[in-house]
């Protein structure tokens, strides 16, 4: 089969994507990888014809690369500048890292958010807490895999905290002070989008004892008690406690998830909303750029949408459906 366009796919962790590498192989679909935690990428190499697959994860300072990230939002303006096809590009990226700006975004898309502020110093935190009601949770504006996410019940909690030096400075300075809504019967919505549009749904059950390092590729267990197998997250990542199940969302939430990813310019990614305790409503609250899918997804979800995300590259590639489905069959 040949592809009028060559694809490139720039990572940097080296296990969440065996599973696209795999599809992409067994498809006999030509790309060249590129991790660039070791290898060197130049964006000047790039240009109109080529695709490219930014799967740079804002959670790449916790494995200390967090140069990384402003490498990558650099190198995609530079991509963008010279009209290369990138799969989730620069103005994704900038949403990807900035939890700050996912906030706008979701007001701009008229969804429910969490009240919060922005706060540029540790030291501002418990001034910015007078005007929020508590219970609130501090969440750092480059994110990750829910690192650096913190609750606190009172004040007096909060200051005693600040004032002891216990809040360590953010990775760009800037922190989210944001009300925190208990997940009613202890479990949130995550929804897959691709090419903007709704792929499929999951419900995870939270145990007594899960914090909010929630990757959806790391629950490694259904609700009906069978174990999933993973290679997606980190050896000892594996979370306890947690269950997980297929879910369609009301049509109203399918509708606010598209309007959310159409506004990211989401070509692949995950929404995630929760119905609050506190007041039954529903809230929105984080957008993933770079997207694990559910572990074993045949038997959780009934379909792969890791092929579904190659069929949806194969046509940025140029082959168009009929030739998929010709060489199928």
């Amino acid at each position: 089969m040949t592809y009028p366009k060559q694809l490139t796919v720039l990572y940097e962790h080296p296990h969440w994507f065996t599973p696209l590498f795999r599809e992409l192989e067994q498809r006999n679909v030509p790309f060249r990888r590129i991790d660039a935690s070791s290898e060197p990428f130049d964006p000047s190499l790039f240009g109109r014809g080529d695709v490219l697959f930014n799967r740079i994860s804002p959670s790449s300072w916790l494995r200390g690369r967090g140069g990384l990230i402003f490498q990558t939002r650099r190198w995609l303006r530079q991509l963008d500048d010279a009209g290369v096809d990138v799969i989730n590009g620069a103005h994704t990226f900038e949403l990807e890292v900035s939890k700050a700006d996912q906030l706008k975004l979701l007001a701009e898309a008229g969804v429910r958010a969490p009240r919060a502020r922005v706060v540029r110093d540790v030291a501002e935190l418990p001034e910015a807490s007078g005007e929020l009601d508590f219970p609130l949770i501090i969440k750092p504006n480059v994110g990750g895999s829910g690192a650096g996410i913190r609750l606190f019940r009172s004040a007096e909690e909060l200051r005693s905290a600040v004032e002891g030096g216990e809040i360590d400075p953010p990775l760009d300075g800037i922190l989210l002070l944001q009300e925190y809504h208990a997940p009613k019967d202890r479990s949130i919505v995550r929804v897959e989008t691709l090419d903007t549009h709704y792929l499929y749904g999951i419900r995870i059950h939270l145990g007594e004892n899960a914090g909010f390092d929630l990757c959806p590729a790391d629950v490694c267990k259904t609700t009906s008690g069978e174990e999933l197998t993973s290679t997606a997250c980190p050896v000892g990542a594996q979370k306890q406690g947690l269950s997980v199940e297929a879910y369609t969302p009301p049509s109203a939430v399918i509708a606010a998830v598209e309007r959310i990813a159409a506004a990211a310019q989401l070509d692949v990614g995950g929404i995630e909303y929760l119905e609050s305790s506190r007041d039954g409503q529903i809230y929105y609250y984080d957008v993933n750029a770079l997207s694990n899918f559910v572990a074993e997804p045949l038997r959780v979800i009934g379909f792969d949408p890791t092929s579904r995300l190659v069929d949806s590259i194969e046509t940025r590639l140029g082959l168009a459906g009929d030739a998929r489905e010709g060489r199928a069959s």
